[in-house]
């Protein structure tokens, strides 16, 4: 749902607006809702930040964040998941993890929901590796198919069921084929 102003909204103005739920997003200066999360949606995302987590949180690698507001350039979107190295992760000066992210993910991870326009998913990704994020995945639960976004590579589309699901450098010690992630649906 795109709510429009009668006037021209500023990046500033915006980020003072109220959080909504589902989270709105700053795009060329129009608001955007996104769409609220249904099953399919539901259940990739809440399996596989935590598996994310489990391999590269535990090891101080990076950490994945669910519905994390990422504000950079001339957008503030709320990416899926967001997965950021660790080192990258913003802190306040007593270590605690800040609550504004003024940087792109280094890894961003979309979910596709019913409704949900792909292109302006599409173009978020290509926005973030833009901006120095490393991979972008778009997760198509209707068709099984993952689409792999890189910078200045041509775009990957996985369906096999036996395939190995790329990851940025960084995380190469986390490993998921197609199958175990639409698996996740059957559980």
């Amino acid at each position: 749902m795109v709510q429009t102003a009668s006037q021209s909204l500023t990046l500033a103005e915006f980020l003072q607006l109220p959080e909504t739920k589902p989270a709105s997003e700053y795009i060329d200066g129009r608001i955007y809702q996104k769409p609220m999360p249904q099953g399919e949606h539901s259940v990739i995302q809440t399996e596989l930040a935590p598996a994310i987590n489990s391999i590269l949180k535990s090891k101080k690698i990076a950490r994945a964040f669910c519905e994390l507001r990422c504000t950079f350039g001339v957008r503030s979107i709320v990416p899926d998941i967001s997965v950021f190295t660790w080192s990258k992760i913003p802190r306040l000066e007593n270590g605690v993890i800040a609550n504004i992210f003024s940087i792109p993910p280094d890894w961003i991870i979309e979910i596709l929901s019913p409704n949900q326009s792909q292109t302006r998913v599409i173009k978020n990704i290509l926005y973030c590796l833009q901006y120095g994020t490393q991979m972008g995945w778009l997760i198509d639960p209707e068709e099984k198919s993952v689409f792999i976004y890189l910078p200045d590579q041509p775009t990957a589309i996985y369906d096999e069921p036996k395939a190995q699901l790329p990851v940025p450098t960084f995380a190469q010690d986390f490993s998921l084929s197609v199958e175990n992630l639409f698996n996740w649906l059957l559980d």
